[in-house]
């Protein structure tokens, strides 16, 4: 009776008999499971980075974009809205009626030159109001934020990224400074701690001044955006039919925005990112099977060119079944090694991904790991059955004629 120690033995030492052919196999089988854990952390990192971003946004959140959207739910295509009718402060205003509002915020977005003392530099420009800094959840380092007074009353001042303040001011102190933003001055009167992207703009480089200097200085009369937070999740679909309502009156009947909630518009990203995660990895799944069918063939030469010894074996009394147990534990061995190797080369490569781009959380799904190592001993067993029965039905006196 063959014990499982002696053919683990065996097995052993017939792959390290032939260190190039099982180093071959070994690299196929890592290969292939390295890429699904790599494509499929990227997918995930892709996912878990949108949904990050929103949920940055805060919670509760409504969206108000100028123009309508004909299709329903929350459709990525929206949030570039195209413009049909103005977005007005005063209809930002009205917003606040709703008992169930908690805070609004009016935003339009432009880019202009900042300079100060010689040093100038392209920025991107938010004009917002006081109440973003608490919907953003954001945080100051120095000084304070807008001034929470009349939406319509533009005002000299504005809150610098950190970026900002290092770059143009270096070593002197930036608060109190007036900084020149297109062909008008601001006074800095605060300094953001936070960093990150927000909304596509990286926070640290941006320069925030009140709505009403925006639309002044880029001659927009229209809003970019209103941010409509609500108290309690339950009351959202309410406030939306009071926005549309409020807004349709206010717009002569037309109905011409689009409002979106923050959890359709990520629920629409988050099916999308987990379909493309699926599909990138199973499209790399195919080179498991590609490794697969190289352990058939190599496993196929391997019986070929060992026919005497598996003669010698069956001469001495191992039953078919025997070497079929011995071909078999070769396989698990081979494909064991290389799906460990292959998540060791997938977590190397996701761990790269994560230093060159900090802001993207690619790490892989455990669901991703656990299906390419089942995977990869599947393959490696069922692609090996073949030369393993081949060899358990050699008869022992031709097999050792080399026959």
């Amino acid at each position: 009776m063959l014990l499982l120690r002696d053919a683990v033995h065996f097995s052993w030492h017939a792959l390290t008999a032939n260190t190039v052919r099982t180093f071959l196999m070994l690299l196929a089988m890592s290969i292939g499971v390295g890429s699904v854990v790599i494509l499929t952390a990227l997918g995930e990192g892709a996912r878990n980075y949108i949904t990050n971003e929103f949920s940055s946004l805060g919670t509760n959140l409504i969206i108000v974009i100028p123009g309508r959207s004909e299709t329903s739910g929350g459709d990525p295509a929206t949030m570039l809205g195209v413009t049909e009718r103005d977005l007005t402060l005063d209809d930002a205003l009205a917003l606040t009626r709703h008992p169930q509002v908690r805070r609004i915020a009016p935003l339009n977005i432009g880019g202009a030159e900042i300079s100060w003392q010689g040093r100038k530099r392209e920025v991107s420009i938010q004009g917002t109001s006081a109440q973003f800094l608490k919907l953003r959840h954001w945080e100051m380092s120095q000084g304070k934020f807008l001034p929470d007074t009349d939406l319509q009353r533009p005002k000299s001042v504005c809150v610098i990224g950190i970026n900002i303040r290092n770059e143009i001011f270096g070593a002197h102190a930036a608060v109190g400074k007036w900084l020149r933003i297109g062909d008008r001055r601001f006074r800095v009167i605060g300094i953001l701690a936070s960093e990150g992207q927000s909304l596509g703009i990286d926070v640290s480089d941006s320069v925030i001044i009140p709505v009403a200097s925006a639309q002044s200085l880029f001659n927009l009369p229209s809003l970019f955006r209103i941010f409509v937070e609500v108290k309690t999740r339950e009351a959202i679909p309410k406030v939306m039919t009071f926005i549309k309502n409020t807004l349709r009156d206010r717009h002569q009947g037309e109905e011409d925005v689009t409002v979106i909630t923050q959890d359709a518009v990520l629920a629409t990203f988050d099916r999308i990112l987990t379909a493309l995660t699926y599909a990138v990895g199973g499209i790399a799944a195919i080179s498991l099977a590609v490794a697969g069918i190289l352990i058939m063939n190599v496993m196929l030469v391997t019986v070929s060119q060992r026919t005497s010894e598996i003669g010698l074996l069956k001469s001495l009394g191992a039953s078919g079944k025997a070497i079929l147990k011995l071909i078999l534990i070769e396989a698990v061995l081979l494909s064991s090694l290389g799906a460990v190797a292959g998540f060791a080369l997938g977590q190397a490569g996701s761990w790269i991904i994560r230093y060159a781009f900090p802001v993207l959380p690619a790490y892989p799904p455990t669901w991703a790991i656990v299906a390419s190592l089942l995977v990869a001993l599947v393959t490696g067993v069922l692609f090996s059955l073949l030369p393993a029965r081949k060899a358990a039905q050699l008869n022992p006196v031709d097999a050792l004629m080399r026959h």
